[in-house]
């Protein structure tokens, strides 16, 4: 019953557990995989999603930093068809062992990996399928992987073109020759070698990958796939690159985070409902969205269970959320459940879960270049308060008129986004 893909037995595993720092304060009481996308979705619903439409359906997720809402999430695999009686998904958490009895937390998405090396020899898998949980774009796997064993890859990099090569010292830089065999592979070099990085998704023969973990760390630290496992695999001569076509993004920063919310606004992502292909999410019920008379709405997503009496321009308002009479919100994410009362202002901002934003408070800045702003989830903007542009308020803190500044600090973070 285990997935075969060109004749091959194939293992997928989602590496779910990084802290996120640089999404603070999105990801201080959530892990980043378990963050809202467009209000009805979460970040890891794309790769399970692409995982179960490319056929692949031996799932394990990496856990490790607050798995707990992740797992609520999860709900063992049911709302992507995998929770089978034989495989399907199974979560992976941090564990002890015999030989480390006390456990040891991953450091390094590399070293994540070879910490499973003996389960995955049980699995005994021909080829391994890695990914993070965290970017947003549609790829069908089998492709990947079908080129993959034509080629007899040690492995096979998912690349993509950045618009700013500038960029590319945040990812894995890759160069190519005509026949798609890796040359040269540096990890967040200080100069880009050029425009394509990694999309981060990786397909490994399997044996070469677990051989190639446990000799490296007979020789010291793993850390990330970039500092000693890719290198080694090219090294050999045998990794090849595969071109992703289309959209892509690393959500790990603020900024990008919202710039993909925009794309998606503007009709540069993708279709997230065809019938072949659609995107998948742990979902319940909820009531219609309520539009009243008062209501102005223009270039934005409203999720079910909202209620909209106010202004709501250029922006994403998410499952149960509120915009009261009187209130604007425009170039902003209000994540499902935050309340805009009346009379509020919210620009260039992001609203966290059940964040309130009382009446005659201000929130981000007014330009379209404003800097971001963040009010982290079940924080309270008492009203008259203003929270300037760049700034974030941690979770569950009140902001008070005239004392802003005891809360609201500012965001010190990559500005750099993905594609």
């Amino acid at each position: 019953m285990n997935t075969r893909i060109a004749g091959k037995k194939v293992l997928a595993i989602v590496l779910a557990g990084g802290k996120g720092s640089r999404l603070a304060p999105l990801t201080t009481e959530r892990a980043k995989p378990a963050v809202p996308f467009l209000g009805t979705y979460r970040l890891i619903d794309f790769s399970l999603s692409n995982l179960v439409h490319s056929g692949v359906q031996d799932v394990w997720v990496i856990e490790q930093y607050l798995p707990h809402g992740l797992n609520d999430h999860l709900s063992g695999g049911r709302p992507w068809d995998l929770d089978r009686t034989r495989g399907g998904l199974v979560v992976m958490p941090p564990f002890s062992s015999p030989e480390n009895e006390d456990g040891e937390f991953a450091q390094g998405n590399a070293h994540a990996l070879a910490q499973h090396v003996p389960l995955m020899r049980e699995f005994a898998p021909d080829v391994v399928l890695v990914m993070s949980a965290d970017h947003i774009y549609k790829l069908d796997y089998s492709d990947v992987i079908r080129e993959h064993v034509r080629r007899e890859a040690s492995v096979t990099m998912v690349t993509t073109d950045l618009e700013d090569e500038a960029q590319a010292t945040r990812f894995g830089n890759v160069r190519a020759d005509g026949e798609g065999k890796v040359t040269e592979f540096a990890y967040k070099p200080d100069e880009p070698l050029g425009k394509t990085v990694t999309a981060e998704v990786f397909v490994y023969d399997a044996a070469i990958l677990m051989d190639t973990l446990e000799e490296l760390e007979r020789q010291g630290e793993v850390g990330d796939y970039g500092e000693e496992l890719l290198p080694a695999l090219v090294a050999r001569g045998d990794a090849y690159a595969f071109p992703l076509e289309g959209y892509w993004m690393d959500v790990g920063t603020l900024d990008a985070y919202m710039q993909t919310h925009q794309d998606f606004l503007d009709g540069q992502g993708f279709p997230l409902d065809t019938p072949d292909w659609p995107f998948i999410t742990s979902s319940i019920a909820r009531p219609p969205t309520r539009i009243h008379g008062s209501a102005r709405l223009d270039h934005a997503y409203v999720c079910g269970g909202a209620v909209i009496a106010g202004e709501v321009i250029g922006s994403v308002v998410g499952p149960n959320a509120v915009v009261e009479e009187g209130a604007s919100v425009r170039g902003s994410i209000v994540q499902p459940g935050a309340v805009v009362k009346a009379g509020a202002r919210v620009s260039r901002a992001i609203v966290d879960v059940g964040a309130v934003i009382e009446a005659d408070a201000v929130v981000g800045g007014q330009s379209a270049n404003s800097r971001l702003s963040v009010i982290g989830a079940h924080s309270v903007v008492k009203s008259g308060a203003k929270v300037g542009p760049g700034l974030i308020v941690e979770p569950r803190q009140t902001v008070r008129a005239g004392r802003e500044d005891e809360v609201a600090q500012p965001a010190e973070r990559d500005d750099k986004a993905g594609k």
